[in-house]
């Protein structure tokens, strides 16, 4: 009776370290995809905020402006600005709106 349970308990044992490493393994692995599809998106956050940061100031654009367009760029009213539609085959222009939220 004595040797059966150890023999149970050894059994037990080496059972559930198997199952043990094998839940950690597959834990760890999934930890080291997240890592990887963290390090790629930080990376393209990255470029994106530098390319925003270099390309959306107005010393930039109109540096881009005068370099590229010349005088082929005028500024507009935003009055000026009209929304045609056309639903159901009617044709509507609206002036445009600007909603803050």
């Amino acid at each position: 009776m004595n040797k059966f349970a150890l023999a149970a308990v050894i059994f037990f044992l080496v059972l559930s370290t198997a199952i043990i490493k094998n839940t950690t393994k597959q834990i760890e692995d999934e930890i080291f995809t997240a890592k990887e599809n963290i390090r790629v998106l930080k990376s393209e956050f990255e470029n994106a905020s530098l390319e925003f940061d270099y390309l959306s100031s107005a010393e930039r654009l109109l540096e881009y402006q005068s370099q590229y367009f010349d005088d082929e760029l005028i500024q507009k009213n935003i009055n000026d600005i009209k929304i045609y539609k056309i639903s159901d085959d009617v044709n509507k222009i609206q002036n445009f709106k600007i909603i803050k939220d």
